[in-house]
């Protein structure tokens, strides 16, 4: 039939068909098709949109071009011909952040211990040393916390304030917050343990054994 003249077109198919041939499009394959080359502008947030999801790069190339591409799964972003990132795609609306593109992971600030009573305030004029006792023992649930630190406070009178700050450090790193510690600690003095590495040679100083001549010895 297509060697037959059609009676809507008055033209022979096949004939038609040569001479179209050349205007045709090939068929769209059934495959997604790559996105490669295009280019983005890197945001304040160090971050590039592509596809309706946002990517991080390194900070230092915000205000830059770089090229993007989708390679299997994989969002692959480059900068002066050299990859820069890589991300697993995600779902429009999505974002895919690397903390190593900030620098590291965000560390979180801490907050000012508040005194909330003059023994606190007491306690908190030692230094850091004092906060970060406060802040261990409040981690480990220490109860009546308030009575003890005034007890704390009230050693420096007698110890003085370096040896005071000295012991705090001691019981924090052995997780002692009571004031019958840090005072068990204070008594002690230069015989309180330190805390070594795990796994490191054990160091002990054996006593002095007296000697005596060959002479003292009888010989049978």
């Amino acid at each position: 039939m297509n060697a037959a003249v059609h009676s809507e077109t008055m033209a022979i198919p096949a004939e038609r068909l040569e001479l179209e041939h050349h205007a045709l499009r090939p068929l769209p394959s059934l495959r997604p098709p790559l996105r490669t080359g295009e280019l983005r502008t890197v945001d304040r947030l160090s971050t590039i949109r592509f596809g309706s999801a946002r990517y991080s790069v390194p900070a230092a190339l915000v205000g830059k071009k770089v090229e993007v591409a989708a390679f299997d799964g994989e969002i692959v972003i480059g900068y002066a011909g050299e990859e820069v990132a890589r991300h697993l795609a995600v779902a429009p609306g999505e974002a895919s952040i690397l903390d190593a593109h900030y620098g590291g992971a965000r560390v979180r600030p801490l907050r000012a211990v508040r005194a909330k009573s003059a023994a606190e305030r007491a306690f908190l004029a030692l230094g850091s040393a004092a906060e970060a006792f406060l802040r261990a023992s409040a981690a480990a649930g220490t109860s009546r916390l308030a009575s003890e630190l005034a007890e704390i406070a009230s050693l420096e009178a007698a110890f003085g304030r370096e040896a005071l700050v000295g012991a705090l450090e001691r019981a924090t790193a052995h997780r002692r917050f009571r004031a019958a510690d840090v005072r068990a600690i204070l008594a002690a003095g230069e015989g309180v343990m330190e805390a070594a590495v795990g796994g490191a040679p054990l160091q002990l100083a054996l006593p002095a054994v007296p000697t005596r001549p060959l002479s003292a010895y009888a010989i049978g």
